[in-house]
């Protein structure tokens, strides 16, 4: 007959100090890694970064307009040159951006949907105005657009002026804020499978029906943001634009040159009416954009419930 015995395991004294002075255990699979370590340290980071560089000179916009009474804010912002220059600038923004909204869109898709010969050179050529300084940019247009210039003679000859006039600010608003539309809504194309529009077309849909119910109701939220992002840069645009606009008050003034000018003068609280107006009309028009694109979520979300 065979007997066995099991002894326990015997443990080092090591070990039992290790125990005692931790009398709990950590798995190390628990235990989540992440590329950047330290959560506090990179969130103490970012809001720092955040606060000097965004939080802080938009606080100081503020208080410097807030020191004015209701009164100086409200004749500030309605004399005739403000209201011409707020007049000029946003409906140019106005133009420039309906014109990326078709433009950009087409373009996005010939990039997105079709492969020829030059494509990667076309595509590069899209963030030329990021790269650009905006200055070179004005001067390019304006040589181009002027009345000896390449373009600018022709249009001449047919009566129409570009540069110095505000054509030529929707012009330059346009040629900086193009790649806005193309880069948000042409990843989105990408990703669009053809097997959605195959079967539209297979229960008897036309390519207007396709585009307008299957194809854009899924491309509306980023083609609203790059829409949004370049209404705001052409709100704000002001090396491309000086240059081109030949700067008449009343005519061809925008509201960054006039705010710039404001500053020239030494006359801080004009300048701080006309620039926080500005920051207000971004936050609108962001807040709005916002609420639409939720709005267009969730209808689609009950759609396909």
């Amino acid at each position: 007959m065979t007997i066995s015995l099991s002894l326990p395991a015997t443990r080092s004294p090591a070990a039992d100090a290790g125990r005692r002075r931790f009398p709990f255990s950590i798995e190390r699979s628990a235990v989540r890694r992440h590329a950047l370590p330290g959560f506090g340290l990179s969130l103490g980071t970012t809001l720092l970064y955040l606060g000097a560089i965004v939080l802080l000179p938009l606080c100081a916009l503020i208080l410097k307009a807030s020191d004015m009474g209701v009164a100086q804010l409200v004749a500030i912002l309605s004399s005739p040159r403000t209201l011409a220059a707020l007049r000029v600038t946003v409906t140019m923004a106005l133009a420039a951006t309906a014109f990326n909204a078709i433009y950009g869109l087409l373009l996005a898709w010939v990039l997105a949907r079709y492969s020829f010969p030059g494509r990667r050179v076309l595509d590069a050529l899209v963030d030329v105005p990021f790269a650009l300084p905006t200055a070179v940019a004005g001067l390019a247009l304006t040589a181009l657009f002027a009345r000896n210039g390449w373009f600018g003679e022709p249009l001449q000859a047919l009566g129409l002026s570009v540069a110095y006039t505000p054509l030529g600010i929707a012009l330059a608003m346009a040629f900086t804020s193009l790649p806005f539309v193309v880069r948000t809504v042409q990843p989105v194309i990408e990703d669009l499978e053809t097997d959605v529009e195959e079967a539209a077309r297979s229960l008897g849909a036309r390519d207007p029906q396709i585009l307008w119910r299957v194809i854009f109701p899924a491309i509306f939220p980023a083609f609203l943001a790059g829409c949004s992002l370049a209404f705001a840069r052409s709100l704000g645009e002001f090396g491309a634009v000086i240059f081109i606009a030949g700067n008449q008050p009343m005519r061809t003034e925008i509201v960054a040159l006039l705010t710039f000018i404001r500053l020239e003068e030494y006359d801080y609280p004009a300048a701080a009416a006309i620039a926080t107006t500005m920051l207000a009309m971004a936050f609108v028009m962001l807040v709005v954009t916002n609420l639409i694109q939720g709005w267009h979520l969730r209808r689609l979300g009950r759609g396909e419930t």
